[in-house]
């Protein structure tokens, strides 16, 4: 086994231990997927998930990206690629089946579209939306070898052409847009960090349940912010959608009315 490859297997090995992970579509998802093939050259800026500010590897050597790090992608905005560990748990929790229709808001450069590519299968379909032109336009060079990827340029609070099992946010956002909840498909799952204008939040899961839906929060996070129209509240006082949904497990409401889940 090349270094390289050892590197991989010990990267994986680390994300199933940390995270309790044993899907082994998610685990040969990770183990298939190169991580530099999903970002410029080498070196590269990267951090622990303790760590205040970005270091530079030694060297161009992608073994260097095979730890639970993050890889920043505008380090002066605080951009970075997340971190392997913690989406690696949401995408576990999230169940996700081969032939799935996955859709991402905030694909970034596009590696957990690759991971979800190979989790859903050439049967599957996975639309990666990107706000920004130049990072959609570079996760769409990376991803043409991906037959089941869509790359859509876009803000993901507008129609993406059909219903979703799985709804992944990869960005903060004050409340869930209507737009994903009604396109949730019977027991599909939403994955969104609720965040305040300070990145600060909780990650919540919402499964779609006969007329109504229930909603879990999994984790707090820090995230960076989304954009579009599902930014037009981000303000303190929608704190409260996550603070009640982390209080009371599992909430039930069927539709969002001012910012709040009306209880069903």
């Amino acid at each position: 086994m090349s270094d390289l490859a050892a590197a991989r297997a010990r990267y994986v090995a680390l994300i199933a231990r940390r995270e309790g992970i044993t899907s082994p579509r998610l685990l040969e998802a990770l183990a298939a997927v190169p991580r530099e093939a999903f970002l410029g050259k080498g070196p590269w800026r990267i951090k622990s998930e303790a760590a205040r500010s970005y270091r530079l590897t030694p060297s161009d050597d992608p073994i260097h990206l095979y730890d639970n790090v993050l890889v920043a992608i505008d380090a002066r905005r605080r951009l970075d690629t997340g971190l392997p560990s913690l989406w690696a748990h949401f995408i576990d929790l999230l169940d996700i089946g081969e032939r799935d229709r996955v859709v991402q808001v905030g694909c970034g450069l596009g590696y957990f579209s690759a991971v979800l590519s190979k989790m859903v299968g050439p049967k599957g379909r996975v639309i990666a939306i990107e706000c920004d032109e130049r990072l959609a336009a570079r996760a769409s060079r990376y991803l043409m070898s991906y037959g089941n990827v869509a790359v859509v340029r876009g803000d993901g609070c507008e129609d993406f052409g059909g219903a979703a099992d799985v709804i992944i946010i990869h960005a903060g956002f004050s409340q869930p847009h209507p737009h994903w909840l009604q396109s949730l498909r019977p027991r599909g799952r939403l994955l969104v960090p609720l965040t305040q204008r300070d990145r600060e939040g909780i990650a919540v899961k919402i499964t779609r349940k006969g007329r109504g839906f229930q909603a879990e929060a999994v984790q707090q996070i820090r995230i960076f912010p989304g954009q579009g129209r599902g930014t037009s509240a981000l303000d303190d006082r929608v704190a409260d959608w996550w603070q009640r949904a982390s209080a009371l497990a599992p909430l039930r409401f069927r539709r969002l009315a001012q910012g709040l889940p009306s209880d069903s």
